[in-house]
């Protein structure tokens, strides 16, 4: 079971605290209902996800990843659905949690997003200073809303409270 919270992100002081960095590209063999199956490639590695509808308002889902070789995803992208994420992820410490920061490229291009993953909903945590508003169970933030919905069409339309 994978427990997230989602925020926006202030700024681009994230860049200077990170830790470590990774493009990530990823496409979706299948996706519907709540449900996908994910082909991601990070770095030099492939990876496969299935994931289950969200709950307790998109803060919990249930997630199988697999790894498996670049080549392998490589082939699997060719069966993707239209759309792949473009995103370089950043890795950042606060407390005892480490925050994942999305910056994303193409027609999500000026998006930023922040996510940290707990032990359980109501596990306290950390927030740097780049935290801005929390999106958690707002579906248009999700990177399989965005592969079909991109920020380009919808993000000049969020106001000021999200920025």
């Amino acid at each position: 079971m994978e427990i997230e919270r989602k925020f926006m992100v202030r700024g681009e002081d994230y860049k200077q605290r990170a830790y470590a960095s990774d493009r990530i590209k990823q496409g979706y063999i299948c996706s519907g209902h709540g449900r996908t199956v994910r082909v991601r490639i990070r770095g030099n590695r492939g990876y496969l996800t299935i994931k289950g509808p969200s709950t307790n308002g998109g803060m919990s889902r249930y997630e199988f990843e697999k790894e498996i070789t670049l080549t392998e995803a490589e082939e699997l992208f060719k069966i993707c659905e239209p759309g792949v994420i473009d995103k370089t992820r950043y890795l950042v410490k606060s407390g005892n949690h480490t925050f994942e920061v999305d910056e994303f490229y193409g027609d999500n291009e000026g998006l930023v997003m922040a996510e940290v993953e707990l032990q359980s909903e109501d596990e306290p945590f950390e927030k740097p200073d780049f935290i801005g508003k929390e999106v958690t169970g707002d579906r248009r933030f999700y990177n399989g809303h965005l592969r079909q919905y991109p920020f380009i069409v919808w993000g000049k339309t969020l106001s000021a409270e999200y920025r």
